[in-house]
């Protein structure tokens, strides 16, 4: 079984790779998962997964005449298997984000459950390729009216290439916030449920400084447990690996952005 999610915002800031990496380990419990730094422009997941030395990653795979096999970028860490992005400018600028395709592909194979950290904006075909190969998006907002727009305009572009909605994390959640209001608001417009609540947490900011996802640098926190029941909710559906990764190979590359 396969299923592919792309975990995109809209905007940056709303904590979308600490969100997949959360959700990576949460699923992992039951699932093999394998977690892609699909954002080839800004890569940070791999600061989040002790991985800033990596020798190989995703941009190595995606240039012409490439010296590295798609298992030399993938890394065993916290229960996940996972593949950094680098975070040259001249590594993006050489690599060809139509490649992703075929990356994906193999990846899907030999794996469970998929999940792509997408680019936060959706100005290239490098930052919307994610979401047209994932099965569905997983949105992670934080709950005000600024972050549900641009959350809906990644679901609308998400949709126009058949990509459905998995649902919405709302994340980063001060005390103060009246995130019922938001949420209702949601779930008029988004076509997945409210998976969780996230609390801003300073645990999260230790985590990202000791190169850890959050569930492993501090599981017992509030952000960790909330985050462990928006994968407990999140339906993981059965997809035959081999036609996955045909699918993936045959995925239309968009022509508009």
């Amino acid at each position: 079984m396969v299923e592919a999610f792309a975990v995109a915002s809209g905007k940056g800031g709303t904590g979308k790779t600490t969100s997949t990496l959360a959700l990576g380990m949460a699923l992992a419990e039951e699932y093999d998962v394998t977690v892609i730094d699909a954002d080839t422009g800004m890569a940070n997941l791999l600061f989040h997964a002790g991985l800033d030395d990596a020798d190989v990653t995703l941009h190595d795979l995606l240039v012409e005449d490439r010296d590295a096999s798609v298992e030399d970028a993938v890394y065993e860490r916290f229960g996940m298997s996972v593949v950094p992005c680098g975070t040259s400018l001249a590594a993006f600028e050489a690599a060809d984000p139509t490649r992703l395709r075929d990356v994906v592909a193999e990846l899907a194979r030999d794996t469970d459950v998929l999940l792509l950290d997408s680019p936060a904006a959706l100005g290239s075909k490098s930052a919307v390729l994610p979401i047209v190969l994932a099965d569905r998006i997983v949105v992670v907002l934080q709950p005000t009216v600024p972050s549900l727009s641009d959350g809906l305009k990644v679901q609308e572009y998400a949709h126009s290439y058949g990509t459905d909605t998995a649902g919405v994390v709302f994340n980063r959640v001060r005390p103060d916030e009246d995130v019922d209001r938001i949420a209702e608001q949601a779930s008029r417009y988004f076509g997945g449920q409210t998976l969780a609540s996230v609390p801003e947490s300073d645990a999260v900011r230790a985590a990202r400084r000791a190169g850890e996802p959050l569930l492993a640098h501090a599981p017992d926190d509030a952000a960790a447990d909330a985050f462990r029941e928006a994968a407990a909710r999140l339906d993981v559906r059965d997809g035959d690996g081999r036609d996955v990764a045909e699918r993936f190979k045959r995925a239309v590359v968009p022509d508009r952005v």
